[in-house]
């Protein structure tokens, strides 16, 4: 099941091992959306994952219905992760996108063309790293020589790089399980891995139902940022639609600040968890999109020098390349 990254070492492929995490489905996601749409200008197509205000966003057909005058409509694609999402938006199958603050690092190292369109505040209370109640394992320095699992490329591989340093460890004191989150949680429950790096809600609900128990979480360590992307010339061409989803995100961030319960309770049957598990997830979470400011744009920058040190991406990267020229 490990994917260890010093089994990674060719260059002529590096670009295929960065964003290789869903690739095959995420190329198979770009034909049908061709298909769907036979004029490329009219459809936005907007990657999602299992959990967050993008699935609230949907349930409401609120972008529909401020879309259509101006002729566009909505196709929404599931994906399990933002490494997944990320490959689709680079295969062709995706316009926009919202994903944590790691994937975007790998994406444009492996050529992405991608801009930051937004970002929410941090919520670094909303991911960790967690082992089984019983496990004699108490604090990060007891992972040295453990297997952790995380999603490859996604916001909790940097949360596990920092957290790993402030004890005292080195990435490679670890043997990290490259694993998609519902793999990942029955490697966990099977106690085939000794810890599991994650973000919520599969972090709520790992707590609740497994009684899994968090030795560290992002606070003190990193941001834990989401960021909404669009593909660059999507971006440029379509500036208008691009801010009227950036409205719309506002609108749905401001009723869930306010409506923590209700939302819970909408968010219930489409993601398939119980309304508690997900209340306690969403208390966790940040609301008020915003425009990625300098600092961010530095903070990105952090992430990325970390994996370039680590060799993990093949070579510097100039983040604010990726800064959209809004309209």
């Amino acid at each position: 099941m490990s994917n260890s990254p010093h089994d990674r070492s060719s260059a002529n492929d590096t670009r295929r091992l960065l964003l290789k995490a869903g690739a095959a489905s995420a190329l198979a996601l770009s034909f049908g959306g061709r298909a769907a749409r036979a004029d490329d200008t009219k459809v936005l197509r907007v990657g999602y994952q299992k959990y967050g205000n993008f699935v609230v966003l949907k349930a409401q057909k609120a972008l529909e219905k401020r879309l259509a005058s101006s002729g566009f409509s909505v196709q929404w694609l599931e994906f399990p992760g933002g490494p997944q999402l990320l490959e689709g938006l680079n295969a062709g199958a995706v316009d926009v996108g919202a994903v944590g603050e790691t994937p975007p690092i790998f994406a444009q190292a492996g050529g992405v063309d991608f801009v930051y369109i937004g970002s929410e505040p941090p919520a670094p209370r909303g991911e960790a790293i967690v082992v089984q109640q019983d496990s004699p394992i108490r604090t990060v320095a007891d992972l040295r020589g453990k297997r952790v699992a995380l999603n490859r490329g996604s916001n909790v591989h940097y949360l596990l790089v920092e957290a790993l340093k402030k004890a005292g460890l080195r990435y490679e004191d670890i043997q990290p399980v490259y694993l998609a989150p519902a793999d990942a949680r029955a490697a966990f429950t099977s106690h085939s891995v000794d810890a599991w790096a994650i973000w919520d809600p599969y972090f709520a609900a790992i707590e609740r139902q497994a009684n899994a128990r968090a030795i560290a979480t992002g606070e003190g360590l990193v941001r834990n940022t989401q960021y909404y992307l669009a593909g660059r010339k999507f971006a440029t061409a379509h500036a208008p639609v691009v801010h009227a989803l950036l409205d719309e995100i506002a609108a749905v961030d401001a009723y869930a600040r306010d409506n923590i319960a209700s939302v819970a309770t909408q968010l219930s049957p489409l993601v398939g968890l119980d309304a508690a598990t997900l209340e306690v997830a969403l208390k966790r979470a940040s609301f008020g999109v915003q425009p990625v400011d300098a600092a961010t744009f530095a903070y990105q920058q952090q992430i990325a020098d970390t994996f370039t040190d680590l060799k993990l991406i093949p070579k510097k990267l100039t983040v604010a390349q990726a800064r959209w020229d809004a309209a």
